[in-house]
């Protein structure tokens, strides 16, 4: 499992290095933008389910179709999120009553 946490941030990096690649060419770069930001988000709702994916692949749609957003690394921000930030629920201890 901790594996896999990892593999779904190595390939992050490497969606958010390829949405910022576009920056490198100015003149292409609405063009790249509007063929990379539907893949995106397909992309980040395949690697992310639940409400949680969708919600990020309308972000991660929003940052790329966008100028000059593209410097934001969603993918790994979202990574971020949902293995470091977001609040896991605590597990409560189990209480053992001992009957003397």
């Amino acid at each position: 499992m901790k594996d896999d946490k990892y593999k779904l941030l190595q390939r992050g990096i490497i969606y958010d290095l390829v949405g910022m690649i576009s920056l490198a060419i100015p003149v292409i770069d609405p063009f790249l933008d509007l063929i990379w930001a539907p893949i995106s988000a397909r992309l980040m709702r395949k690697m992310y389910k639940g409400s949680e994916g969708k919600i990020a692949a309308v972000i991660v749609f929003l940052e790329e179709i966008l100028p000059v957003t593209d410097i934001i690394p969603s993918f790994t921000l979202m990574w971020l999120y949902t293995y470091v930030w977001r609040k896991q629920p605590k597990r409560q201890a189990i209480r053992i009553r001992s009957d003397r």
